[in-house]
Protein backbone atom coordinates (compact mmCIF):
# COMPACT_ATOMS: atom_id res chain seq x y z
CA UNK A 1 0.00 0.00 0.00
CA UNK A 2 1.47 3.58 -1.31
CA UNK A 3 1.67 6.09 1.53
CA UNK A 4 0.86 9.56 0.40
CA UNK A 5 4.34 10.54 0.34
CA UNK A 6 5.62 8.65 -2.32
CA UNK A 7 5.18 9.75 -5.70
CA UNK A 8 3.98 8.06 -8.88
CA UNK A 9 6.76 7.56 -10.72
CA UNK A 10 6.31 9.78 -13.84
CA UNK A 11 6.72 6.74 -16.52
CA UNK A 12 3.86 5.46 -15.16
CA UNK A 13 1.19 8.97 -15.37
CA UNK A 14 0.48 7.00 -18.66
CA UNK A 15 -1.58 4.31 -17.07
CA UNK A 16 -3.70 6.26 -15.32
CA UNK A 17 -7.09 7.31 -16.64
CA UNK A 18 -7.36 10.59 -18.56
CA UNK A 19 -10.63 11.41 -16.03
CA UNK A 20 -7.77 11.12 -13.26
CA UNK A 21 -5.08 13.09 -14.70
CA UNK A 22 -7.25 16.01 -15.52
CA UNK A 23 -8.76 16.14 -12.17
CA UNK A 24 -5.02 16.28 -10.86
CA UNK A 25 -4.23 19.14 -13.21
CA UNK A 26 -7.33 20.95 -12.10
CA UNK A 27 -6.80 20.87 -8.19
CA UNK A 28 -2.97 21.61 -8.83
CA UNK A 29 -4.62 25.00 -11.14
CA UNK A 30 -6.91 25.05 -7.91
CA UNK A 31 -3.49 25.28 -5.63
CA UNK A 32 -2.27 28.23 -8.09
CA UNK A 33 -4.98 30.52 -8.23
CA UNK A 34 -5.89 30.14 -4.05
CA UNK A 35 -9.49 28.28 -4.49
CA UNK A 36 -9.06 27.05 -0.73
CA UNK A 37 -12.77 25.60 -1.28
CA UNK A 38 -12.01 23.08 -3.85
CA UNK A 39 -8.37 22.26 -2.68
CA UNK A 40 -9.22 21.37 0.99
CA UNK A 41 -12.46 19.69 -0.10
CA UNK A 42 -10.37 17.44 -2.17
CA UNK A 43 -7.54 16.59 0.41
CA UNK A 44 -10.87 15.70 2.90
CA UNK A 45 -12.11 13.55 0.53
CA UNK A 46 -9.01 11.27 0.25
CA UNK A 47 -6.73 13.62 -2.00
CA UNK A 48 -2.78 13.24 -0.55
CA UNK A 49 -2.16 16.54 1.28
CA UNK A 50 1.72 16.02 0.33
CA UNK A 51 0.25 15.19 -3.91
CA UNK A 52 3.23 16.26 -6.13
CA UNK A 53 2.70 17.50 -9.99
CA UNK A 54 5.29 16.58 -12.67
CA UNK A 55 8.20 18.88 -11.29
CA UNK A 56 7.37 18.14 -7.72
CA UNK A 57 5.50 20.70 -6.32
CA UNK A 58 3.38 19.78 -3.58
CA UNK A 59 0.04 21.37 -3.25
CA UNK A 60 1.22 23.40 -0.62
CA UNK A 61 4.45 24.61 -2.76
CA UNK A 62 1.71 25.86 -5.60
CA UNK A 63 0.08 27.34 -2.82
CA UNK A 64 2.43 28.90 -0.32
CA UNK A 65 4.12 30.53 -3.73
CA UNK A 66 1.09 31.87 -5.24
CA UNK A 67 0.84 33.81 -1.37
CA UNK A 68 -2.44 32.06 -0.34
CA UNK A 69 -2.76 32.06 3.15
CA UNK A 70 -5.88 30.55 4.01
CA UNK A 71 -5.10 27.57 2.11
CA UNK A 72 -1.37 26.74 3.13
CA UNK A 73 -2.90 27.17 6.69
CA UNK A 74 -5.41 24.58 5.65
CA UNK A 75 -3.18 22.65 3.83
CA UNK A 76 -0.60 22.26 6.57
CA UNK A 77 -3.93 21.15 9.42
CA UNK A 78 -4.29 18.13 6.79
CA UNK A 79 -0.73 17.62 6.99
CA UNK A 80 0.81 18.90 4.26
CA UNK A 81 4.65 18.89 4.61
CA UNK A 82 6.49 21.79 4.92
CA UNK A 83 10.02 20.85 3.98
CA UNK A 84 9.01 19.00 0.60
CA UNK A 85 11.53 20.25 -1.78
CA UNK A 86 10.36 20.40 -5.64
CA UNK A 87 12.44 18.15 -8.14
CA UNK A 88 14.71 21.36 -8.53
CA UNK A 89 15.85 21.53 -4.97
CA UNK A 90 13.65 24.68 -4.33
CA UNK A 91 11.62 24.72 -1.14
CA UNK A 92 8.16 26.67 -0.77
CA UNK A 93 9.80 29.02 2.41
CA UNK A 94 12.54 29.91 -0.27
CA UNK A 95 9.89 31.04 -2.67
CA UNK A 96 7.53 32.54 -0.34
CA UNK A 97 10.74 34.56 1.00
CA UNK A 98 11.06 35.15 -3.15
CA UNK A 99 7.89 36.11 -3.69
CA UNK A 100 7.67 38.39 -1.10
CA UNK A 101 4.61 36.48 1.05
CA UNK A 102 6.10 37.95 4.41
CA UNK A 103 2.58 36.34 6.15
CA UNK A 104 2.62 33.08 4.33
CA UNK A 105 6.73 32.90 5.29
CA UNK A 106 6.08 33.30 9.11
CA UNK A 107 3.11 30.50 8.70
CA UNK A 108 5.79 27.98 7.33
CA UNK A 109 8.22 29.19 9.68
CA UNK A 110 5.54 28.56 12.10
CA UNK A 111 5.04 24.92 10.87
CA UNK A 112 8.64 23.92 11.35
CA UNK A 113 9.59 24.75 7.52
CA UNK A 114 13.58 24.56 7.51
CA UNK A 115 15.17 27.90 6.61
CA UNK A 116 18.08 26.02 5.73
CA UNK A 117 17.10 23.65 3.37
CA UNK A 118 16.98 23.89 -0.61
CA UNK A 119 18.61 25.96 -3.39
CA UNK A 120 19.07 28.35 -2.32
CA UNK A 121 17.92 28.33 0.90
CA UNK A 122 15.67 30.67 2.69
CA UNK A 123 17.76 32.44 4.52
CA UNK A 124 20.55 32.79 1.56
CA UNK A 125 17.44 34.09 -0.42
CA UNK A 126 16.49 36.48 1.55
CA UNK A 127 20.00 38.13 2.21
CA UNK A 128 20.37 38.27 -1.65
CA UNK A 129 17.18 40.18 -1.99
CA UNK A 130 17.89 42.36 0.87
CA UNK A 131 14.98 40.68 2.49
CA UNK A 132 16.62 41.71 6.50
CA UNK A 133 12.80 41.59 8.14
CA UNK A 134 12.84 38.36 7.38
CA UNK A 135 16.21 37.35 8.40
CA UNK A 136 15.02 36.65 12.47
CA UNK A 137 11.49 34.99 11.42
CA UNK A 138 13.76 32.66 9.46
CA UNK A 139 16.53 32.13 12.39
CA UNK A 140 19.38 33.37 10.32
CA UNK A 141 22.78 33.01 12.58
CA UNK A 142 26.22 34.21 11.75
CA UNK A 143 27.54 31.63 9.05
CA UNK A 144 24.21 31.00 7.44
CA UNK A 145 25.38 33.75 4.61
CA UNK A 146 28.84 32.29 3.11
CA UNK A 147 30.88 34.49 0.49
CA UNK A 148 29.52 31.73 -2.35
CA UNK A 149 26.38 34.28 -1.60
CA UNK A 150 25.73 37.13 -3.68
CA UNK A 151 25.13 40.04 -1.86
CA UNK A 152 22.29 42.43 -2.85
CA UNK A 153 22.98 45.15 -5.47
CA UNK A 154 20.97 47.65 -2.96
CA UNK A 155 23.67 46.99 -0.33
CA UNK A 156 26.68 46.25 -2.56
CA UNK A 157 27.99 49.46 -2.72
CA UNK A 158 26.37 51.25 0.34
CA UNK A 159 29.75 51.61 3.06
CA UNK A 160 26.74 52.14 5.86
CA UNK A 161 25.12 48.63 5.44
CA UNK A 162 26.13 46.37 7.82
Amino acid sequence: MATETQQTPKSDLSSLPAETVEFAHKIFDAARNGNTELVLQAVDAGLPANLTNEKGNTLLMLSAYAGHVDLTKGLLARGGDPNRLNDLGQSMIAGAVFKTHNEVVHILANAGADPRIGTPNAIQTAHMFGRKELMEVLGAKEGDIGADVPTPFSTAGDKKSV
